[in-house]
């Protein structure tokens, strides 16, 4: 009878969850990392690896699942409102998309055995869109007459003036998990994602795939009295995109490609090798009191796999279009609190400093980051008869950045060439976001 329920449950929230629309995310820690997955991580700005006792762990760490006797399905959705720009010479610019965003959120965990948990969970924890319309960079503005052949003038922009980036992923992490004893809980699993509408676009070319790719997960739970201890690993993993690559200006077309003299074709089948980063997080959580816990978390993202974005041809091999990153690995630090203020009613807060990974020579348009401060709480509410309903909320606010360029960008004389880290981006980034996380629960 078990084993009916539970399936029965899992089907009619995979299918609830997949029905919500994914639309463009923003990223709210470094990098475009959207680490919410869900309500409670969200109200306790991901604080909860160490958290034997909630649901909303399952997400976070896998572990977690042995500390529970019955098995539970979970459905949310986060709704993200940006609020993203740059001021430069030419004024204020926003970057475009739609105003707020939503992201589903499932996790599934079924006690299969005294000792063995199976769980299933669906997010999108990485995700970004910028949009910058032409003329928001004035070096990148404009255009300049390029003789194409003999006889032959034509216009040509001054240079790869960014205008849409996006990115949508989607990951599918289904695990395994071992009680070992009362106190002490191992889990393993799967990373598959999932590539959505990939974009790379800019006044000279077009670019848009999607594709997959597979990593894998190990965590562990350790509970001792009053205090427990967590720690959880994903690994890299490289998604291997496809799609098309076009130029988007005349002349470049009659050039064959955005590097004059290649002979390229103007239009053909691309494929980009996105490299995700690994992430590991460790947590240390007190009771002070049965009703007051306090968790401290420190996450350590490997964004040094993010070196460089490097489109080929599928035909040929040959680079098409190339930015450099050269990110480097960083960490977040969070803490969360808990106060059980009524017998079923919890309240929760959280605070993350995250940092960016993005080096200030390599500073690119496409995916502006900072330094950011991340501010939350939200609800628990037990609703009996294993029903229970969760709300979190966060604001992220990024630091501002003055961005002057660590080289200079010369129209023409350059074009074709990586604009990152040049003063053709010149500009002052700023960056906020709300967040709004609501999720329901059954357990039987």
């Amino acid at each position: 009878m078990r084993l009916t329920a539970a399936f029965h449950w899992i089907r009619v929230v995979i299918i609830g969850g997949l029905g919500l629309q994914l639309g463009s995310t923003f990223a709210t820690a470094a990098g475009f990392a959207v680490p919410e997955v869900s309500a409670l991580g969200t109200a306790m700005s991901n604080a909860v690896v160490a958290n034997p006792e909630e649901k909303g762990a399952f997400a976070y760490n896998p572990a977690a699942m042995g500390f529970h006797d019955q098995s539970s399905v979970a459905l949310g959705a986060l709704f993200i409102g940006p609020d993203f720009g740059v001021d430069t010479a030419t004024g204020s610019h926003d970057s475009g998309g739609a105003d707020w965003v939503t992201v589903p959120m499932f996790q599934a965990a079924f006690r299969a055995h005294d000792q063995w948990r199976v769980g299933l969970g669906i997010n999108a924890p990485l995700g970004l869109e910028t949009r910058w319309k032409t003329g928001t960079f004035p070096k990148l503005s404009g255009e300049q007459p390029v003789t194409v052949a003999p006889g032959v003038t034509l216009p040509i922009p001054f240079g790869a003036h960014p205008t849409n980036s996006k990115l949508e992923i989607i990951s599918l992490v289904p695990t395994l998990v071992y009680q070992v004893n009362p106190d002490l809980s191992i889990a393993a699993g799967l990373d598959y994602y999932k590539a959505e509408s990939a974009r790379l676009d800019s006044q000279l070319t077009s670019v848009k795939g999607d594709g997959d790719g597979w990593g894998w997960n190990a965590s562990v739970l350790y509970r001792h009295g009053r205090l427990s201890f967590g720690a959880v690993y994903h690994s890299t993993a490289t998604s291997d995109l496809k799609g098309r690559y076009k130029p988007l200006n005349s002349a470049l077309a009659s050039l064959g490609t955005l590097n004059p003299g290649s002979g390229l074709p103007p239009a053909q089948a691309v494929k980009l090798d996105l490299d995700l980063p690994w992430r590991l997080q460790l947590g240390a959580r007190y009771e002070f009191t049965p009703d007051l816990a306090v968790e401290f978390d420190w996450t350590r993202t490997g964004w040094g796999e993010f070196d460089k974005l490097e489109i080929k041809s599928r035909a040929t091999g040959t680079t098409l279009f190339s930015d450099a990153n050269e990110w480097k690995d960083t960490d977040a630090y969070r803490l969360g609190l808990a106060y059980d203020v009524l017998p079923r009613t919890q309240l929760r807060f959280g605070y993350t400093f995250d940092e960016t990974g993005q080096d200030r020579d390599h500073f690119s348009a496409r995916v502006p980051d900072n330094d950011r401060h991340l501010f939350s709480l939200g609800l628990g509410q037990d609703l009996e008869q294993g029903w229970a309903l969760d709300f979190g909320y966060m604001y992220v606010k990024f630091k501002n950045q003055n961005y002057r360029g660590s080289s200079t960008y010369t129209p023409v004389a350059d074009l074709g060439k990586d604009v990152n880290g040049t003063d053709a981006i010149a500009g002052k980034y700023k960056a906020s976001a709300h967040l709004f996380v609501f999720e329901v629960s059954k357990s039987f």
